[in-house]
Formats: C-alpha cells, sequence, structure tokens
C-alpha cells in the first residue's frame, strides 16, 4: 500500500491524536493505527461548532454551495486515495468504491445547485393589510433557518455516500449547519482521507474550520457524549435498530430533546402478483438473486422477502433464485461483526416454524455466500422473528394461498424503506388493492424493477415508518433531506434592514 493514514482525529481543522488508539481490521492488506475518540474530544469538537454556527448560519447560499462544489473536487482529488485504502479496509471492489465515490460528490454537487436555487428555504409574503376589518394584518414572512450544529454517524455499509461527507453531512452543511461526524471503526482511513478532504476545502475558501469536526474510534461512551452535547441540535444515524434506537432514546430523554434522524433497518417486501408470476416467474425469480447479492447484500434496501401465490409459479420463481444464488460465490462482508451477525440471522430464520431450506450454504471467517428459505403465509404470520432484517444476501419465499392472504402479509409489515410490486397490465386492480397498504409501509414504492439502487435527486425518498426509519417524515437521500435541519421562522413588521437577505426582496 502506497497510502498511509496520519491516524489522528480532525479537530476544527487540527490534527489531534489521543493516548488510546485501536487498530483496523482490513479485509486485505496492512492494518493501521488511530488515535481513539473520547467524550473530552468530543466536547472540544461541539464547542468549535457551536462558535462557528453563527458565521455559518449568515453565509450567502453561493458560499454554502461554493463549500459543497469545493468538498467534491477535494474528494476527487484524493479518488485513488480512497479506493485504494478503502478497498483495503472494506474489501468492496474498486469499481463499486469508485462508483460510491461518484455518487457522493455528485450528491454534494446537486446539493449546491439547489442551494443556489433557494427553492428549499420555502419563502413565503403575507403582505400588511393596515385597512383590514375588523382588525389589521400585519407584515409576515417566513422562511427556512438552519437549526445549530449536527452530528453525524459515519455507516459501516456505505464508506463515502452514509459516511464523513455522505448525504447527513452534504445536507446539514447545505442548510448552515456544522457537523461533528463520529467515523465508524470499520473504514477509519478512508474516514480519515475524506475529513481531510473537507478540511482543505474550508481552508481554500478561507472558512472557519471548526465547521467540520471528526472524531474517530472510541467506545459507546463517545457515540452517547455526542448526541447528549447541549451543542448538539439535531443527529444524523444509519445503522442498527439496537444502536441506532438507543441514541433515539439518548435523544428524546435530554433536558432539551432534539430529532434523531436514524435510518434503521428494512426487509423491502417485495410482492409478486398472478400474471407476472404466470408470464416471467423465471425471470423474476433470477432478477431477485441478483438484486439479493448486490454488496454481499450489504444495502439497506435489499430485498429481502418475496411473497408469491402458492403453485406452479411460486415453484418456478423459487427455482430460479435458487438457481441463481446457488451460482454466486462466497463475497466478502464489510466487517467481521457483520459476517458473524449474518450466520447467526440465517439460523435463526432456519429455526423458525415451518421454514424450508432452499439453499443452504456454508461460509466461515468475513466471507458470505447466499441462503434461501420460504414458508407459509401462516407460519410466517405467527412468528415475527422471520420479519426481522437479516443484513447479508439472505432471501425468504413467503407463499400465500390467494390474493386476499397477500394483502393480509402486506398489512402486517412494519415500517420499511421500500415496498416493490411485481406487475403485468393484467394485474392492476391487486396493485390497486395493495396501494394504499404499501403507501403506509413504506417511503418508496416501486413497480417491476428493484429496490437496490437509490437514485440521488429531488424526488427520492430514503426513509419510512419505523423502525425503516425514526421520523417518518424525512428522507436521507434527495434534495428534501436538507429539511431535515432546517427549521421555519417567521418574521413579523421586521424592517427590512433586519431581514435575512433571502427574504428581503421578497
Amino acid at each position: 500500500m502506497t497510502f498511509t493514514p496520519h491516524g489522528d482525529h480532525l479537530i476544527a481543522g487540527q490534527r489531534i491524536g489521543s493516548e488510546t488508539r485501536f487498530s483496523s481490521a482490513p479485509a486485505t492488506g496492512r492494518a493501521f493505527e488511530f488515535s481513539a475518540g473520547s467524550p473530552e474530544l468530543v466536547a472540544q469538537a461541539c464547542a468549535a461548532a457551536h462558535a462557528a454556527f453563527p458565521g455559518l448560519a449568515a453565509t450567502t447560499r453561493e458560499q454554502r454551495a461554493t463549500l459543497l462544489d469545493t468538498i467534491a473536487d477535494e474528494i476527487d482529488a484524493r479518488g485513488e486515495q480512497i479506493t485504494e485504502i478503502g478497498s483495503s479496509e472494506t474489501g468492496l471492489p474498486a469499481a463499486r468504491l469508485q462508483g460510491e465515490r461518484g455518487r457522493t460528490t455528485g450528491q454534494l454537487r446537486l446539493f449546491a445547485a439547489h442551494v443556489r436555487a433557494g427553492d428549499y428555504l420555502d419563502r413565503r409574503h403575507d403582505a400588511a393589510l393596515p385597512d383590514r376589518q375588523p382588525l389589521p394584518r400585519p407584515d409576515l414572512r417566513m422562511m427556512q433557518r438552519p437549526v445549530g450544529p449536527v452530528a453525524v454517524f459515519g455507516a459501516s455499509n456505505f464508506p463515502l455516500a452514509f459516511s464523513v461527507a455522505g448525504g447527513d453531512t452534504a445536507a446539514a452543511l447545505a442548510a448552515g449547519c456544522p457537523v461533528v461526524v463520529k467515523g465508524h471503526g470499520a473504514h477509519p482511513g478512508t474516514s480519515e482521507v475524506v475529513g481531510d478532504a473537507i478540511v482543505a476545502a474550508l481552508d481554500k475558501l478561507g472558512m472557519d474550520t471548526g465547521l467540520f469536526s471528526l472524531v474517530q474510534g472510541g467506545n459507546r461512551a463517545v457515540g452517547e457524549a455526542l448526541v447528549t452535547d447541549p451543542r448538539i441540535k439535531a443527529v444524523g444515524f444509519t445503522g442498527s435498530l439496537g444502536g441506532g434506537r438507543a441514541l433515539y432514546d439518548l435523544c428524546a430523554s435530554r433536558p432539551e430533546p432534539i430529532p434523531f434522524f436514524g435510518e434503521l433497518g428494512s426487509v423491502n417486501p417485495m410482492f409478486i402478483l398472478p400474471r407476472a408470476a404466470a408470464s416471467r416467474a423465471a425471470d423474476l425469480g433470477a432478477g431477485w438473486a441478483g438484486s439479493l447479492t448486490m454488496g454481499a447484500g450489504q444495502f439497506c434496501t435489499n430485498p429481502g422477502i418475496a411473497i408469491v401465490i402458492d403453485g406452479p409459479d411460486a415453484d418456478a420463481f423459487a427455482e430460479a433464485a435458487t438457481e441463481g444464488l446457488g451460482a454466486v460465490s462466497a463475497q466478502t462482508m464489510l466487517t467481521d461483526g457483520m459476517a458473524d451477525a449474518y450466520r447467526n440471522g440465517a439460523r435463526r430464520v432456519s429455526e423458525g416454524a415451518g421454514v424450508k431450506s432452499l439453499l443452504s450454504t456454508a461460509c466461515e471467517g468475513r466471507s458470505a455466500a447466499p441462503y434461501l428459505f420460504e414458508v407459509s403465509a401462516s407460519n410466517w404470520l405467527t412468528d415475527e422473528a422471520l420479519s426481522e432484517e437479516v443484513f447479508g444476501p439472505l432471501g425468504l419465499v413467503i407463499r400465500v394461498t390467494d390474493a386476499a392472504q397477500m394483502a393480509q402479509i402486506a398489512a402486517s409489515f412494519k415500517g420499511q424503506l421500500t415496498a416493490t410490486i411485481q406487475m403485468d397490465d393484467s394485474d392492476i386492480d391487486l396493485a390497486r388493492e395493495l396501494l394504499p397498504t404499501l403507501e403506509r409501509m413504506a417511503g418508496r414504492v416501486l413497480a417491476n424493477g428493484f429496490p437496490t439502487g437509490v437514485e440521488v435527486c429531488d424526488s427520492m425518498v430514503h426513509g419510512g415508518p419505523y423502525p425503516a426509519s425514526t421520523n417518518f417524515g424525512a428522507t436521507s437521500v434527495g434534495t428534501l433531506s436538507i429539511r431535515r435541519f432546517l427549521r421555519p421562522v417567521c418574521y413579523q413588521n421586521l424592517p427590512e434592514a433586519l431581514l435575512p437577505a433571502d427574504l428581503a426582496t421578497l
């Protein structure tokens, strides 16, 4: 490896080491030592963010957009370093990391264009009506304003797009909020390179370096210190249900409760309607196998459950899925812990009442090979554990007796990121019957596709009712995600000289 990380935290633009250190656990190549975080370092970073907030909140939209563009440029300039150490740490292939880097920088540039346009401010003006009877109306103007410093937790499964400069950080900076990032221990070197890129962008533009800090590693106390620091006003998180719920509860129990925007878990059910099954069951089975195994199944939109009416078409679907999954070799998972959790999840599913194994594999260490199971709808409805996410390339086929039982299964799901309908034109009546249930269940409903692959654009929603996320009215992907870190402020009868520049001319 040609790149050697410095191993320090980045606190308000400064490299700061700590006596307590930890070693990375790369999938391949050399391990490196990194400074481990502490509550004291978190407090230092939060203090810097708090001090920098008024200045960032007062910047123009153009200044913030330029910052986002410059961060993207600095990340691209470090592309080879990111690919090298990212591949070593995570086991992800170079092409995947290069694509994820493109998504990350593209998202930053999209947000920059969105900020320049100004639509996210939702500006409104009700002019004064001094002669209105029985009471006059004052001059009222409203716009969105930043909430304050934001804590961001790097995700394990997306070392770039949902990590140091990923969607949460980009949205917070676009809104005008400083960011303190808790780096994920699975890829500290990758986090460091991206953190250095953000610091370089701030230096290049002469902006307050307190706008960004990266605290590496550390135990649970570090995350708890971050979400409970009174200077933090919102939290962005992508991770496990258990860890996210613990942080959510801490945010809610603070003397000043703050919003916790957590994306936690989803099985992303896929409903195969009768005519689609009759006309293309084998193609759907093969396509599902490809979606299940993409990235070793480590996508939060992995469609882990397929629902199909029992019979020959269900047999054809299951046979094609089994064949497709059986052809997939073992893949390296992001961490040893994820690989262990995957095997434990497969064991839990296999022990469910009435569960039949269609494809059982042996995988050891950090590798994961596909599993496929099937179960009747009646057995699935009586075993809540079967509805829990297994993070990895595992699929479960639920065989229902008819369309009515398919609707019953749909109604039984908890909140999801996505719900998919595989349908032909003659399935439209059943699809119309299912749609209201799926709308209540998921943040994104799609037809005749697979949910892996989340487009970063204005209309995307990546969120859903709990436990898919902790805030059903928000998204962590797309330009609407900026609104998470804004709040509306109404200005009544303020002189034009006191109004924010974006409101004065409205």
